[in-house]
C-alpha cells in the first residue's frame, strides 16, 4: 500500500543518544510531504487528463468507425442506384426498340396495303378508261352510221307535212 502524506507526517522515529537533529528531520519530512502531495496532485491531474483524452479518443474512434461505415453504405447505395439506373435504361431502350419495330412493321404493312390499293385503283381506272373509250367509240360509230341521216331526213319530212 502506498504511503500517503499523512503517513509521512505522523511517522515517529525512535530516539537514540546520537540520533539525527529532530528539527532537521522534521523540516526534511515537511519538504518530502509537500513534494509527495505535489506529485500525488500532479498524478491525479495527469490521470484525469488521461481519462479525458481517452474518452475523446474513444469518441473520435467511434466517429471514425461511423464515418467508415457511412462511406461504405453510401458507396454501396451509389453502386446500387447506378446498377438500377443502368438496368432501367436498358429496359427503356428495349421497350423503345420494340415500339420502333412495331411502328416500322405497321408502317410497312400500311405501305404495302396502300401500294396494293393504289395498284387496284390503277387497274380499275384503266378498266374504266377502256370501257369508257369503248362506249364513246361505240356512240361515235352509231353517230357516224347512215341511219342517222335517214332518221334526220324523216323527221324533216314529217314536220313539213
Amino acid at each position: 500500500m502506498p504511503l500517503t502524506p499523512l503517513d509521512i507526517h505522523n511517522k515517529e522515529f525512535t530516539r537514540r543518544l546520537r540520533g539525527y537533529d529532530e528539527d532537521e528531520v522534521n523540516e526534511f519530512l515537511d519538504q518530502v510531504i509537500k513534494d509527495y502531495e505535489s506529485i500525488i496532485r500532479e498524478n491525479k491531474e495527469l490521470s484525469n487528463q488521461l481519462m479525458t483524452l481517452q474518452e475523446r479518443l474513444d469518441h473520435f474512434t467511434n466517429i471514425e468507425e461511423t464515418l467508415s461505415k457511412t462511406i461504405i453504405v453510401a458507396q454501396e447505395t451509389a453502386d446500387e442506384v447506378k446498377n438500377n439506373a443502368k438496368k432501367e435504361s436498358q429496359l427503356i431502350i428495349k421497350e423503345a426498340e420494340k415500339n420502333a419495330d412495331r411502328i416500322i412493321n405497321e408502317a410497312l404493312s400500311k405501305s404495302r396495303k396502300i401500294a396494293i390499293e393504289t395498284e387496284e385503283l390503277r387497274k380499275q381506272a384503266s378498266i374504266y378508261r377502256t370501257r369508257f373509250r369503248t362506249l364513246v367509240e361505240a356512240q361515235l360509230e352509231l353517230l357516224s352510221q347512215d341511219d342517222w341521216d335517214a332518221l334526220e331526213s324523216r323527221e324533216v319530212r314529217e314536220e313539213v307535212f
